[in-house]
């Protein structure tokens, strides 16, 4: 090995040893506020204000469907508010001259950003005005993630509780979200980017002359705000249509991995969360280990994969640097590819189409995994939980016990519940990638490159859409009335048949009584468990989609 290779090498395991060393320094902290923060019984007086605005008892918990239909109510304002301003945006200030987003276009727009999947079929600074940014859009990846954090909270006290049918209340939930964690951490966050460089600012587009003596136009706007969240709420949706490799958006390496720290602050740290509510944090440190474990793994075949450079044209070329920034090189796209795919989020600092055809397969795979490793702000945790529970019926199966987690039996309702969760991603991302890549005038007009490629691209652009992640091969063509109308379906499907569904789970668990471990019970906190567990997660995607994957990317890198 030369000199330099041993160098970016070095400084690619120094870059992840910080990652790993921050994550756990703010684990134990940030996990047991969370859990102080849902399970306190003090409102404060900007809540207090909040609930009487819209009217109800903080004080009263509520059974699974009035929450779940009071989620739904409020998502679906949230669609039609962000539709509005994105429809009058010629009309509103602060436009920039922008006319307004076209129906199917603000369709598309309104679901993703409310379903927490922040894809994006435009250039940002092309279409959308600094006021749709700073308020829709932006409140919107606030309470999206809220939403998340809500729903995962009620499954863990459906867990805790016993002959209840009370899940919580799910206004409380979100306003805590929002007030005594996102916004917080959110505010830190800005500060930190805006010190590292990320532009912040009103400005309109301004006029430049380059060095060789062209005329450009560069944009600004308030960016680092909405970075901050964009990462901390496992959204994604990027200013620029550049996203994270922007340098308005992602100045230098150190605010490139201050991002990739954000976005999995949330979701590393809610394990902890989960194990001090069920009042046992042995269970937290398994779920821990499973979406570690997982990371970890999809990390290094992704970087050796982008450092190997395999496939032709890398070769040639020295490196795999198609479609990556200089700045970060192949060891911080890697990372950020990952933990990107890993959490929902979606923001990019490299074009994902551009990765060589296992890299792109390893992103493509831990969506289709579910985003549990460690999955989005409370989508992966409510995701690995669901998982555990058929982890836990499986091996009730093998030894001939009825199957329990955490002393709550695991029966033919919850099983059901549990079956029909899983279910529904795959369904949705093969049906919409099947329509897609069986029908010609489709094909021809969303997908770029002929072959396994091809097939690679719509697989990942329902995979991204059916998990609420929002990247994208660059390749497909998303913004047509087809794809933004069918692509809206399925984030919207995606997102809220798992929630309701989950929040019946809930339901039906909060209503058992809480049973004592026997000798015959199965320990969900020991290693024998993490494997089995993380079994389950690799082997439910593996017998789902290894026939679509072996047409696409694994035929690619085959080639």
């Amino acid at each position: 090995m030369t000199g330099p290779v041993l160098s970016d090498t070095a400084a690619g395991l120094l870059q992840v040893a910080v990652l790993v060393a921050a994550l756990a320094a703010v684990h134990v902290p940030l996990g047991d506020h969370m859990a102080r923060t849902f399970t306190s019984t003090h409102h404060t007086r900007a809540e207090r204000a909040v609930y009487r605005a819209v009217g109800v008892d903080p004080d009263a918990d509520q059974r699974w469907s009035v929450y779940a239909l009071s989620l739904l109510g409020f998502s679906l304002v949230g669609v039609l508010a962000t539709y509005a301003v994105l429809r009058l945006q010629a009309l509103l200030p602060l436009s920039l001259g922008l006319p307004a987003v076209p129906p199917a276009g603000a369709w598309n727009t309104a679901v993703s950003f409310v379903t927490n999947t922040n894809w994006q079929w435009y250039a940002g600074e092309a279409v959308m005005g600094h006021l749709a940014q700073m308020t829709v859009l932006t409140v919107q990846n606030f309470v999206s993630a809220a939403v998340g954090l809500a729903v995962a909270v009620a499954l863990v006290r459906g867990l805790a509780r016993s002959r209840t049918d009370r899940v919580g209340n799910v206004w409380v939930d979100v306003v805590r979200s929002v007030t005594r964690v996102l916004l917080p951490l959110a505010l830190v966050a800005a500060v930190l980017l805006l010190l590292g460089g990320v532009v912040q600012n009103w400005a309109g587009p301004t006029g430049v002359t380059t060095l060789a003596g062209q005329a450009q136009s560069i944009p600004g706007g308030p960016v680092a705000s909405q970075e901050a969240i964009k990462e901390l709420g496992t959204n994604g949706g990027g200013f620029y249509n550049a996203n994270s490799a922007h340098p308005f958006e992602n100045p230098s390496g150190l605010t490139n991995l201050l991002q990739v720290f954000l976005l999995l602050l949330v979701p590393s740290a809610l394990p902890r969360t989960f194990g001090t509510m069920v009042g046992d944090r042995r269970q937290g440190l398994a779920v821990l280990g499973v979406m570690a474990g997982i990371w970890g793994l999809a990390l290094a075949v992704a970087t050796w994969a982008e450092v190997r450079a395999l496939g032709s044209v890398p070769q040639l070329a020295g490196a795999a640097m198609e479609g990556m920034e200089t700045r970060f090189g192949e060891w911080a796209s890697a990372l950020f590819a990952v933990s990107t795919t890993a959490t929902s989020t979606g923001a990019v600092n490299a074009s994902h189409d551009s990765l060589t055809a296992a890299g792109g397969g390893v992103a493509l795979v831990l969506m289709m995994l579910g985003e549990v490793a460690p999955g989005g702000v409370g989508s992966g945790l409510y995701g690995i939980l669901v998982l555990a529970v058929l982890a836990v019926f499986l091996s009730g199966l093998m030894v001939g016990r009825t199957p329990e987690y955490l002393g709550k039996k695991v029966g033919r309702r919850e099983v059901t519940l549990v079956a029909l969760s899983i279910l529904t991603m795959p369904a949705l991302l093969l049906v919409g990638a099947a329509l897609t890549a069986g029908t010609p005038a489709l094909v021809e007009a969303s997908v770029q490159d002929p072959g396994p490629h091809g097939l690679g691209e719509v697989l990942y652009a329902y995979a991204s859409a059916a998990n609420n992640n929002g990247s994208a091969f660059a390749g497909f063509g998303a913004g047509t009335t087809y794809q933004d109308t069918a692509l809206g379906l399925v984030m919207l499907l995606g997102r809220f048949v798992p929630v309701v569904l989950v929040l019946a789970l809930a339901g039906s668990l909060a209503q058992q009584v809480r049973t004592t471990p026997g000798a015959g019970t199965l320990p969900t906190h020991t290693p024998v468990f993490v494997g089995l567990h993380g079994f389950v997660v690799v082997v439910v995607a593996g017998l789902t989609f290894f026939p679509a994957l072996s047409l696409g990317p694994l035929a690619e890198a085959l080639q």
